[in-house]
């Protein structure tokens, strides 16, 4: 029997700093848990200022300190079929929040959500965009990353997303 794995996209502007860290930080932790094989995970971005490059040099050396590895990814724009094919599509900011909304059809718009909504110990709804700042900002990216991806797994886990594809 054919398993039907659920499939998230992590969203942020260009596909270069916050999404393919959320990306890989979510794929570590699925790995960590033996999770991999239920899940399709992949990371774009609104605009398409990126396309086809791999993660920014600072997000890949942020990420490798906490062995992540993203170097194997590459940017690439959403598009309309994302939609329809994700369960989840997960906004870093406002501005991918909203861009999203608006692009996205009516019947749809339900599996958008902001990422950081999954920790909502944080406070925030913002993953902060590194793009223009220093270390700091990459290594806060990860923080954040690492704290709503938990949350997320644990989110699946509760309403029993991930217990229906194990018995599968």
């Amino acid at each position: 029997m054919d398993m039907e794995k659920i499939k998230v996209l992590f969203v942020c502007m260009g596909n270069i700093c916050r999404s393919p860290t959320a990306e890989g930080v979510f794929a570590k932790l699925l790995k960590e848990q033996d999770l991999e094989e239920y899940f399709v995970i992949d990371s774009a971005g609104t605009h398409a200022y990126h396309i086809g490059e791999a993660p920014d040099l600072r997000s890949q050396h942020a990420a490798l300190e906490r062995d992540i590895e993203l170097a194997h990814l590459r940017a690439r724009k959403v598009i309309m079929g994302d939609f329809e094919d994700f369960d989840f599509l997960l906004a870093m900011d406002d501005d991918n929040y909203q861009t999203l909304m608006d692009a996205c059809p009516e019947e749809y718009k339900d599996k958008i959500s902001y990422f950081l909504d999954y920790a909502p110990h944080l406070d925030t709804r913002e993953v902060p965009d590194p793009y223009f700042g220093g270390k700091y900002g990459f290594e806060r990216v990860l923080d954040l990353a690492e704290a709503a991806s938990v949350g997320f797994l644990s989110m699946l886990q509760k309403t029993g997303s991930i217990n229906e594809k194990v018995r599968q």
